[in-house]
């Protein structure tokens, strides 16, 4: 029993709780900044400046959400203006869309593509698992590194704990001095090594080796995904460490 008293009282220090969209001022002084304070999305633009992308999305009570896809010009990813070196970012966040595809993508750097719909860089992988068509047809294993909460391509994610279709999940990303850590509902899912040997060499196995370097820049914008599913998104709090 103690034991169990004293696990849930670091997890209750080590995950950060916020109001809707808000700051207290004690947060304020801990460093943390709203990257939507539920009323519009002037923290983000669209890839090399793309003005479109804000067709396919909307702010609907107090949550950014993707829109379904219309023509080929609307739509796309957001980024934030600013780049981050190490930092702590916590969202919160719902899929709609049965089967449905989203992401978290960080340290990603506009030059190494040339879509404005979507960036390159790590991505904190968002998917409806069980539904979705890769693993209805076999292309997708349970567990693997194209599943919830996995760094895509490279790494699977462990011991998440996955709130059903259309309920809020809270997702965070830690990185500092190149050790970073992929959160789900309280739980740490997976942790790795920038630029380490490991990482190196599963970069080099996956569909990202063609780009020289791939997750090792030491800053870059986070990047959260349009990728066709109806998607909520709120409580976006950012850190630098």
């Amino acid at each position: 029993m103690k034991k169990l008293i004293l696990s849930l009282l670091m997890v209750c220090t080590i995950v950060p709780v916020f109001s809707q969209n808000k700051l207290s001022e004690e947060q304020k002084k801990e460093g943390w900044k709203l990257l939507f304070d539920g009323t519009n999305l002037n923290s983000f633009r669209g890839l090399h400046k793309n003005e479109n992308v804000f067709k396919g999305w909307t702010v609907e009570n107090g949550c950014m959400k993707t829109l379904q896809p219309g023509n080929d010009e609307a739509g796309g990813a957001l980024i934030t203006k600013k780049k981050y070196a190490d930092f702590e970012f916590q969202w919160d966040w719902k899929m709609e869309s049965k089967g449905g595809n989203s992401g978290v993508k960080y340290y990603v750097l506009e030059e190494l593509s040339d879509s404005k719909k979507s960036g390159i860089g790590l991505e904190y992988q968002m998917l409806d698992d069980n539904n979705h068509e890769w693993m209805l047809n076999g292309k997708m294993q349970s567990g693997d590194f194209h599943t919830l909460g996995a760094l895509y391509e490279i790494y699977p994610a462990k011991n998440r704990k996955i709130n059903p279709l259309d309920e809020w999940n809270t997702s965070r990303i830690v990185s500092k001095n190149n050790h970073v850590e992929h959160w789900l509902n309280g739980v740490e899912i997976l942790e790795y090594e920038r630029g380490s040997a490991d990482f190196k060499e599963k970069v080099a196995n996956s569909k990202f080796s063609m780009y020289p370097g791939f997750g090792e820049a030491k800053k870059g914008h986070i990047l959260i995904q349009d990728h066709g599913s109806v998607m909520y998104f709120k409580n976006l709090f950012i850190r630098e460490l």
